[in-house]
């Protein structure tokens, strides 16, 4: 599970040999099991497809067992090859975890999971690989069954999948609980020194992360020490029944949550001195059209939900009207293949509104270009590429942006420029730097890139779109961006309907200002 066996680690037996691991060219396994299963023809009566069903059940089981005997052989290939190249000991495995993600279409931190897992069921966990293959266990129980195990030697650990027995029968009909707690259970039992240990050593995993909810709602989860996040809920439902008791006409969730906010940030409406990005058009902004907009960090956000944001000062949602909220908001969305990065600002005691204007080209919604001669992007650049990117752009990643990196390095002679770089988080960035795999830009509607593995496989990755841009085959519907009737001619014309543009936004966030 630590990922630091050699390229000659133990193969158990049973086991794939690499070389036998790979499919031969031109064969689709996908396509041969379509096949297969377009020419069974389903059931006709209830019990026949419930039967079905299960087999079908069963046999995504069996795969996900290939799956992890082949992702333990990859990581042994890989292994060897980087120890013939010259890798040192200490880096042998880098890369290999995300090569299983990119093949498997998901994330890096989920395909070092994969790798985890394949390794802990081929050489520790023999039973419970075998209730996998035979349907006993699904992938997402084999991997709390070695989660649970994660701290026990490899000797305890095949002592505890011996005695789970898996493959017998011993949690059919057991839910996801029942077989965490038995697993845990039987560790514990085996060397309570070590699951003591990790207990204590879990408390350094503390973390608070965010991910969206439907209707620009978002889940909000802090990982905490068992006694602390019981005194924290504790205190907020006693907060809660407190104002319910005195006539709050809040529901008691509602009271929690509103308490959470405001202890945290200090203000009853949730934004104080924090900056939030609106990605918008020009048309969206003033003119009422209903073209979504981006909120960078959460996602896509209805028209008139960002339009209100704007207006009432951060109580779009309905949240309790507080003390004074300040707040800068980056607004982008006029559309001209010019280049500009012009700011214009406009200030509300109740709510500051800051114009960002973010030009792209009307046919494709590209941004336009932005260079500069240093090797580190500077900060005008990188919010170009941040609200291009949005997230990082290593494909199945959606990990927040943390580096600005170069496609073609700095060292190689790769320029600074919007086109040249892209947002990445850590360890993408990190795994880009890895021996056998290159990044280069590919042609596309949009700012695209390829990812080229050490085994030769390639994979893309295009720009999401941004607000206003159309859809492939369509041309822009609803009221024309402002100031922008059609390609200028005159350059000394085209040059005064900037000007004009500019001076309409102004008047915009003004009378946006004036409303709130």
């Amino acid at each position: 599970m630590d990922g630091k066996q050699g390229p000659d680690a133990f193969q158990p037996a049973g086991s794939l040999h690499p070389a036998d691991a790979v499919e031969p060219a031109g064969v689709s396994v996908a396509a041969e099991v379509a096949r297969a299963l377009a020419a069974v023809r389903p059931a006709r009566d209830s019990a026949g497809l419930i039967s079905e069903i299960r087999e079908l059940e069963d046999a995504k089981s069996a795969l996900a067992a290939r799956q992890a005997r082949l992702t333990f052989a990859f990581d042994l290939l890989q292994r060897r090859e980087q120890a013939d190249a010259g890798v040192p000991a200490a880096e042998l495995g880098a890369g290999v975890g995300a090569q299983v993600a990119l093949a498997r279409r998901e994330s890096p931190a989920k395909g070092g999971r994969l790798l985890g897992l394949a390794k802990a069921l081929v050489t520790e966990m023999p039973h419970a690989l075998a209730a996998l293959e035979t349907g006993q266990l699904n992938e997402w129980r084999a991997t709390q069954l070695v989660k649970e195990t994660a701290g026990l030697t490899a000797e305890d650990r095949t002592a505890v999948d011996a005695e789970l027995a898996a493959d017998t029968g011993t949690f059919d009909g057991a839910g996801d609980r029942q077989i965490i707690a038995a697993a845990r259970a039987a560790a514990y039992r085996r060397d309570p020194r070590t699951v003591t240990q990790r207990a204590s050593h879990a408390a350094t995993d503390r973390h608070v992360s965010i991910r969206p909810a439907p209707d620009t709602m978002c889940y909000l989860t802090a990982l905490l020490p068992a006694d602390q996040g019981i005194a924290m809920y504790a205190a907020l439902t006693r907060h809660a029944d407190s104002l319910r008791s005195a006539g709050d006409p809040r529901t008691r969730g509602q009271l929690m949550a509103d308490a959470l906010v405001e202890r945290t940030t200090g203000t009853p409406g949730g934004i104080t001195g924090i900056e939030l990005q609106l990605v918008m058009t020009d048309r969206t902004l003033v003119q009422g059209d209903s073209e979504p907009a981006r909120l960078p960090g959460y996602g896509i956000v209805p028209a008139t939900w960002a339009r209100d944001l704007l207006q009432h000062g951060g109580q779009a949602h309905g949240a309790p009207q507080g003390p004074e909220n300040y707040t800068r908001t980056g607004v982008g969305g006029a559309r001209t293949a010019d280049t500009d990065t012009d700011t214009a600002r406009d200030k509300d005691e109740a709510f500051n509104v800051w114009l960002r204007r973010l030009y792209t080209a009307p046919g494709t919604g590209e941004l336009t270009a932005l260079d500069s001669r240093a090797r580190l992007f500077p900060p005008g650049l990188r919010r170009l590429i941040q609200a291009r990117d949005d997230t990082c752009r290593t494909p199945y990643c959606d990990a927040p942006i943390r580096h600005f990196d170069h496609i073609i390095p700095w060292h190689r002679g790769g320029p600074t420029t919007q086109a040249n770089g892209t947002g990445l988080c850590e360890a993408c960035n990190h795994t880009k730097e890895t021996p056998g795999w290159t990044v280069s830009p590919r042609p596309g509607p949009r700012h695209s890139i390829e990812v080229q593995t050490p085994t030769g496989h390639t994979y893309h990755s295009t720009a999401p779109p941004l607000p206003g841009t159309p859809l492939p085959g369509t041309q822009l519907t609803g009221p024309p961006p402002l100031g922008i009737a059609g390609p200028a001619t005159d350059t000394n014309h085209h040059r005064r309907k900037l000007r004009h543009q500019v001076k309409t936004l102004k008047r915009a966030g003004r009378r946006l200002s004036s409303a709130a």
